[in-house]
């Protein structure tokens, strides 16, 4: 079975998301990640929904998906062309002894203290999926207190946008010097 990636606009409104992610486990999909906000449209979320499973079933899902009226647009994002992100917060135990190290993974991985304490460091993380589970390789062995991660957020590559009419071309812009 293959990991896929969903994005789908749709109303903002109370009960979408019951709607909407009772397609995929009636289907008998486990929803790996999910992430719903709000657009540059107040009235419309975007919808990121991770989900492992057949090609075939969720080929099904998406023209059900496609037929609900709170549902704007769907798409299947693929992975070679879009930009997928995740972002991590992690607490790890410290001391004195082991602070060097926990900083010095952090500053490898490009990521960010954003809280300290005499026994902790609480570190932000963004990137791909892969990164953050380097990352949080290196850091178990200090100790991981807390974890929380966001879930998956994507879009498109390039000019293709996910509209009501399905994909459209937007110009790009050129910025010369």
């Amino acid at each position: 079975m293959k990991q896929h990636v969903v994005s789908a606009l749709v109303e903002n409104r109370a009960g979408t998301l019951s709607r909407v992610s009772g397609l995929f486990s009636r289907r008998g999909f486990n929803i790996d990640s999910l992430t719903v906000g709000e657009t540059e449209d107040p009235s419309v979320s975007r919808m990121t929904i991770a989900v492992t499973g057949a090609d075939s079933v969720l080929e099904q899902i998406i023209k059900q998906l496609g037929k609900l009226v709170d549902v704007i647009a769907v798409r299947e994002l693929d992975s070679a062309s879009c930009v997928r992100r995740e972002i991590m917060l992690v607490k790890v135990g410290i001391d004195e002894k082991t602070r060097p190290g926990v900083l010095e993974v952090v500053s490898i991985f490009r990521s960010r203290v954003i809280d300290v304490s005499p026994a902790t460091i609480t570190i932000e993380a963004t990137g791909d999926i892969s990164k953050l589970e380097s990352l949080l390789l290196l850091l178990r062995p200090y100790g991981v207190l807390e974890l929380a991660r966001t879930g998956l957020v994507a879009l498109e590559r390039g000019s293709a946008v996910l509209t009501e009419s399905s994909v459209s071309q937007v110009p790009v812009l050129s910025i010369s010097n």
